[in-house]
């Protein structure tokens, strides 16, 4: 059974816009990677005689973006022995997709902490907090105003009356030219900003809904392209933003394209690679917490043999690929990996996993499998920003309004594991929350050690996914692993109420 097109892609028309926008002869941007983790005194220089300008500089990662117009521009820049690699990034966007489409140490505390009310109007609509037990953990904790969270998206709607209560616009950014800019308002256009947010932070204040954490600080981190593309260098300047802004938890609800595996034996590939690599692992260094969706073409992660949709801004070739071809920022070693599932606990149908990429499940929805009475069309709730492009295309079904304040508060249900990952991103700022600051590692072991353990379906649940096979190869979903842990659901479904109290 194949999805509908619209759960594969934004639409054919924005892959028109991006292949125009492509091909076409202006000034790009381009990814320069020093040897070293630091950028030479002389960088500009370098860049300029290659024909082109700094945009911006990361010298703790040794990594340069510029720009230029010059098709030998990579080229030239090579000439210079400290460079490991130069590539132009237009042609390596980051798709925002979904399916509607710091030291180790004691357990610190002390962060004022105050409970929250799961009573908000629309609060029954949300079978996705029941389920991983948000109502009883914030009898103990909603988090904590000390807690930043950042949200790597497509934008915000900080006007929203569920997120403008704790909206942080110092720590906010545009990283859509590559370099830090001022946020204004308006800015999502897409919408898939807004609808993660509401996920991880709505406010608990009587109107609309209630996130993971409403009571801690979000912070929007723009980074996409009028097109609806994320680009490298929209990722570095986040993840160094973020770094350099001492978040205390990221969510990454995107996936690398148009190549959905990155091949580090492929140079160009490779050079995007390392320079989002250095970017997360800076990030993580300074203590970020980094929480990345699993994506959604029934892809087994770990065992990849074929890529039929890259590159997605051209109508897209057939490449064998290899276990060195990865998907970004899922597969980069110390981000927590994130499947979906629905509210039958069973894995959402189109959702990706793999043995040693998923570390936990969340709740994703899943319109053709587990529709259930909670959850009547299988999907999530929540915030979205009104005109935008989710909430213009999609029928009136799918919205729901909150008219207890003018102009009303607008909602907008979605699937996909870009629902699921806020879900993991707001149970982490929970348990910063309780417990003071930690490194990203304890973080990651504390979800996963108290998340509730999901086993592989029996063969009778496993032939409800016959239908849905891989759109990368056509294979068939498998699971593989015990109950403890497996490729499916990694160690289980993230639990906040397990998360903020028994602490490992």
């Amino acid at each position: 059974m194949k999805r509908p097109l619209l759960r594969i892609c934004v639409t054919a028309a924005l892959a028109i816009v991006a292949l125009a926008f492509a091909s076409s002869a202006f000034a790009q941007n381009y990814v320069i990677l020093y040897k070293q983790n630091s950028v030479a005194s002389d960088a500009a220089a370098t860049v300029k005689q290659a024909g082109g300008s700094v945009v911006t500089t990361y010298p703790q990662i040794g990594v340069v973006i510029a720009r230029s117009n010059s098709p030998s521009f990579s080229t030239a820049v090579l000439k210079d022995s400290r460079i490991d690699a130069a590539a132009s990034t237009r042609g390596f966007g980051v798709k925002l997709r979904d399916e509607s489409l710091v030291a180790n140490g004691p357990l610190a505390g002390g962060l004022p902490n105050s409970p929250a009310s799961d009573s908000d109007n629309l609060s029954p609509l949300q079978w996705d907090m029941a389920q991983i037990h948000t109502p009883e953990a914030h009898a103990i904790t909603g988090g904590s105003s000390s807690v930043l969270v950042g949200d790597i998206d497509s934008g915000m709607d900080f006007e929203h009356p569920d997120l403008a209560p704790n909206y942080d616009a110092a720590d906010s950014t545009d990283c859509s030219s590559g370099a830090p800019a001022p946020l204004p308002p308006g800015n999502d256009l897409l919408g898939h900003g807004t609808h993660t947010a509401g996920t991880i932070a709505a406010a608990s204040n009587g109107v609309g809904i209630v996130g993971v954490a409403p009571n801690v600080r979000i912070a929007s981190v723009k980074a996409i392209s009028p097109d609806f593309f994320l680009y490298p260098e929209m990722i570095v300047c986040a993840f160094m933003w973020a770094g350099t802004h001492h978040m205390n938890v990221t969510n990454n609800s995107y996936f690398a394209d148009p190549w959905l595996f990155n091949c580090r034996n492929d140079p160009e590939q490779r050079a995007i690679w390392n320079a989002e690599r250095r970017a997360i692992k800076y990030a993580m260094s300074q203590g970020v917490v980094v929480v990345a969706a699993a994506g959604n073409f029934a892809d087994d992660l770990a065992h990849p043999t074929q890529d039929v949709i890259s590159p997605d801004n051209t109508p897209g070739e057939t490449r064998r690929i290899r276990s060195d071809c990865a998907v970004i920022p899922v597969e980069i070693p110390g981000v927590i990996g994130v499947s979906g599932d629905g509210n039958l606990r069973i894995k959402s149908y189109f959702s990706n996993y793999g043995s040693g990429v998923i570390q936990v499940t969340a709740p994703s929805g899943d319109d053709f499998l587990q529709v259930t009475p909670a959850a009547p069309n299988g999907m999530v709730l929540s915030t979205i920003q009104p005109g935008s492009f989710y909430e213009s295309i999609l029928p009136p079904s799918f919205k729901v309004f909150d008219c207890s304040v003018s102009p009303c508060a607008e909602y907008l249900y979605l699937e996909g594991t870009s629902m699921a990952a806020p879900h993991v991103t707001g149970v982490a700022a929970l348990i910063e929350s309780r417990y003071g600051p930690l490194s990203p590692g304890r973080v990651a072991s504390m979800i996963t050690q108290t998340a509730d353990s999901i086993a592989c379906p029996d063969p009778a649940t496993l032939a409800l996914y016959s239908p849905f096979t891989s759109v990368s190869n056509g294979a068939p979903q498998t699971c593989a692993g015990g109950t403890g842990y497996n490729s499916w659901y990694g160690h289980g479904q993230v639990n906040a109420l397990s998360a903020v109290t028994h602490a490992p």
